[in-house]
């Protein structure tokens, strides 16, 4: 690939000043070859699997970090979704099991694992129950694992069932992480048509359909599109789109530069480029920032779907033109508590979570790091996770929640997370019950757009 010493400039000056960098590097791993009835071996496995597959990794992305001069902020893993491979184990096996994860984590060097996982769509198998049962503890006794169950796709409808269980686990599992502000809930998320090969936590797992073993790259990039965009003179929409995909391509481009060298080093396949535009607590490198760029006095405020609705367009037109191999979620996300922006609407109360849940219908995932009071019920928590589960559904697009319960918080106060967990201002939920509508259960049908082939 030819490189013009000017691009080599521009993206100087994207690391530099505007907080430009490859977010994660992950490398997903099958576990099918592993399976094993005795759960000693099975963890034995897995532990051997992940630890052959992943030993170069940290290092060999360090080196094309420092290659390129591109910050790479997290080396992550990713794993076949346990339930999928798992016998008929206790509660305590998946304990273990995740626990397994987290010291092959740790002895890599890895930030996060994904992959303690279900997909449980359209029914729950005895093995799948008894995972979701081992969540909570799973998450309040590791510190890199991350676990995501997928309740809906626009194929299948939604598993309220599912969607109830949900509700109640996340509650556990801020019970149990009480003593940090409910973080478990920050490390699992419930997802509708989860893609397969997403390298973004805590939703990461790898898919069925993918190679014994991948390289999956995300990008980042707010603050280099918010600058862009700010260095515009009066621009109109149309421009600002514009602008919008060339930057983009720019940024997709050094992403797949990145990922290609770090797989070939590897000796392992290059899967996608994930052009999400994922933001951190920094000042500046937010998509909130971006839309008030566009015109708009607060991210909440009126016409700040329209705008996410065109940001997130613009995104997927630059990079598809940049790569043919884009994946995993590819768009904008709106996490509350990794974005400056958003935390400073939601305290200024232009931002709510009903406008969020209505953003959500054009934007990358959907509501992201949300923190709420305790004392919310599991079945308004279930309700909340149904409202997304549909939107996704029906839209036959990716939808998620990663919603913290923060135990003794009410609303207005803070639950501080740290690094690009970020800091989350607790938002209000309605008063008014949905437990009578989450307790009949059952599977709402798939949409009549599911009927393709």
């Amino acid at each position: 690939m030819l490189i013009h010493p000017k691009e080599i400039m521009e993206t100087i000056q994207m690391v530099k000043t505007e907080n430009l960098d490859i977010r994660t590097v992950t490398m997903g791993i099958n576990l099918r070859d592993c399976i094993h009835p005795e759960i000693s071996q099975f963890n034995r496995n897995i532990h051997n699997k992940i630890v052959e597959c992943a030993h170069n990794l940290v290092s060999t992305a360090e080196d094309v970090e420092i290659l390129y001069g591109i910050p790479i902020r997290n080396k992550r893993v990713s794993v076949t979704p346990i339930a999928s491979i798992g016998g008929k184990f206790t509660k305590e096996d998946f304990i273990s099991i995740a626990q397994t994860l987290d010291d092959a984590a740790s002895e890599i060097g890895i930030d996060f694992l994904g992959g303690f996982s279900a997909l449980v769509h359209k029914g729950m198998t005895p093995v799948e129950k008894t995972l979701i049962s081992a969540i909570p503890e799973a998450l309040a006794n590791t510190e890199k694992v991350c676990s995501s169950v997928n309740v809906a796709t626009t194929k299948s409808g939604i598993n309220m069932d599912a969607v109830a269980l949900m509700g109640k686990t996340i509650k556990e599992t801020a019970q149990l992480t009480a003593e940090r502000d409910g973080i478990g809930c920050a490390k699992l998320v419930v997802f509708a048509n989860a893609p397969e090969d997403n390298p973004f936590m805590a939703g990461a797992f790898h898919g069925i359909g993918e190679p014994d073993c991948v390289i999956n790259v995300g990008v980042s990039g707010p603050g280099v599109v918010n600058a862009a965009i700010r260095e515009l003179k009066n621009p109109d929409l149309g421009e600002i789109a514009e602008t919008i995909k060339k930057t983009a391509f720019k940024i997709t481009r050094m992403g797949e530069m990145v990922g290609r060298e770090v797989s070939k080093r590897l000796g392992v396949e290059f899967g996608v480029i994930d052009l999400s535009l994922a933001p951190t607590p920094e000042v500046g490198d937010s998509v909130a920032s971006i839309l008030e760029a566009m015109g708009l006095e607060s991210c909440g405020t009126h016409g700040t779907t329209a705008a996410l609705a065109l940001l997130n367009d613009a995104v997927k037109k630059g990079g598809a033109m940049a790569s043919s191999y884009v994946g995993g979620l590819s768009g904008a996300f709106i996490p509350v508590s990794e974005d400056a922006g958003m935390i400073a609407a939601v305290e200024r109360g232009s931002l709510d979570l009903a406008k969020l849940e209505a953003m959500t219908s054009v934007c990358s995932v959907g509501l992201d790091m949300i923190a709420v009071p305790g004392n919310t019920t599991a079945s308004t928590i279930s309700a909340i996770i149904a409202d997304e589960m549909a939107i996704g559904m029906i839209n036959r697009k990716t939808t998620a929640v990663r919603i913290i319960p923060a135990p003794g918080k009410i609303v207005g106060e803070i639950v501080e997370f740290g690094g690009l967990l970020g800091t989350a201002p607790v938002m209000g939920t309605h008063s008014f019950s949905s437990e009578e509508l989450i307790k009949k259960g059952g599977r709402i049908p798939a949409p009549i757009q599911a009927l393709t082939n």
